[in-house]
């Protein structure tokens, strides 16, 4: 059933990076009936006000990409929550869909979903064939029942609910955070740091750090393993992985929304289960952390020293995902990564430093 433009549309997560992107998509596409809500005027975890909202509202179509993520270290240090918020959130979303005659749903999810030796590219028919990473498994599991719930709900009550799982993304409105970020944009801010540290850029260091005096300022960013010499990265920076900018995937959302249903998901060699009709959504290229760094060095312009902390987790060593599914359907990625770090960091540096 094709959306029109008038059509009341919901977005679950509208202000992180995937939802703020999807909601650019759309108005830029000429839809004027978009429904939004902050985590403060809609808790998700909360089945009441979710129930409420569903039956004020009646969105007929609903984007889920409202989450709680993070990078290595916070999926390893917030187990309990990753995987309770994901789950309630979801739970909630999926099922109050379906009671109130959602006409599609697209469930965002992660390509952590993927077993850690997993062969590469990884296609969609490797989900749970083999062991998940540790450090994300507890917000891999979360992500694996949403696949699940859509497909079973999709099954059992004839419901149009489609999952994607996007590769890592990064792009307007990504989290910079030192310690809760993705591995892109915690190296940009890092990086940038370290370079307005190099250039006695003090009052700027001030501005991005929100710190009252320099010297503490110093001392933070020493403890986070930035200086005006050196920045240090976590793990041996050989692990690869693929990046998506995030109005691409936005992008790939919208055109799954408004051209494909779940019956186009399923394997034409599927004969009885239906399973694996998820759609990995990337650009099929990957790069080692350690190429990225230097990347986002030259673009920055720091001429320090990368510093790889082989102490720490590398997680995953490669995480690349076939998107031949995603290609036959009739989506292709635009933003070469070169151009996608130069474009981030200046938005970085206009809002957030």
């Amino acid at each position: 059933m094709k959306m029109r433009k008038d059509s009341k549309i919901y977005i679950a997560g509208h202000s992180g990076l995937v939802g703020s992107a999807i909601q650019e998509n759309l108005k830029a596409k000429g839809y004027s009936n978009i429904i939004t809500r902050t985590h403060k005027q809609l808790d998700l975890i909360n089945q009441n006000a979710v129930e409420l909202f569903f039956k004020t509202e009646k969105p007929e179509y609903v984007f889920l990409a409202a989450a709680k993520v993070g990078g290595i270290h916070a999926n390893n240090k917030y187990r309990a929550d990753f995987i309770y918020e994901n789950l309630m959130i979801q739970n909630n979303v999926i099922h109050q869909s379906y009671l109130h005659n959602v006409k599609k749903l697209l469930f965002l999810g992660s390509t952590c979903i993927y077993p850690k030796e997993a062969k590469q590219p990884i296609k969609e028919e490797c989900l749970l064939t083999d062991t998940l990473e540790y450090t994300n498994e507890p917000y891999a599991i979360a992500k694996i029942a949403g696949i699940k719930m859509c497909e079973s709900y999709n099954l059992q009550y004839n419901t149009n609910f489609i999952s994607v799982m996007p590769t890592n993304l990064y792009g307007p409105n990504d989290n910079f955070s030192l310690e809760k970020s993705h591995v892109l944009p915690a190296l940009i801010r890092k990086i940038y740091l370290a370079k307005l540290l190099s250039d006695s850029n003090l009052d700027k260091v001030l501005r991005d750090t929100k710190l009252d005096s320099i010297e503490e300022a110093k001392d933070m960013l020493e403890a986070k393993g930035v200086t005006k010499d050196s920045v240090e990265i976590w793990g041996s920076g050989k692990p690869r992985r693929e990046f998506l900018w995030s109005k691409d995937m936005a992008d790939a959302c919208v055109f799954i929304m408004e051209n494909r249903d779940f019956k186009d998901t399923i394997s034409k060699d599927t004969k009885e289960e239906i399973k694996n009709t998820h759609i990995n959504i990337g650009t099929g290229e990957d790069i080692t952390i350690k190429e990225l760094a230097e990347k986002i060095k030259q673009v920055i312009g720091f001429e320090g020293e990368l510093r790889y902390n082989t102490e720490k987790h590398d997680g995953t060593l490669q995480k690349l995902t076939d998107v031949s599914k995603l290609n036959e359907l009739g989506w292709k990625h635009k933003m070469k990564l070169e151009d996608g770090i130069k474009k981030i960091f200046e938005w970085y540096v206009e809002h957030e430093s």
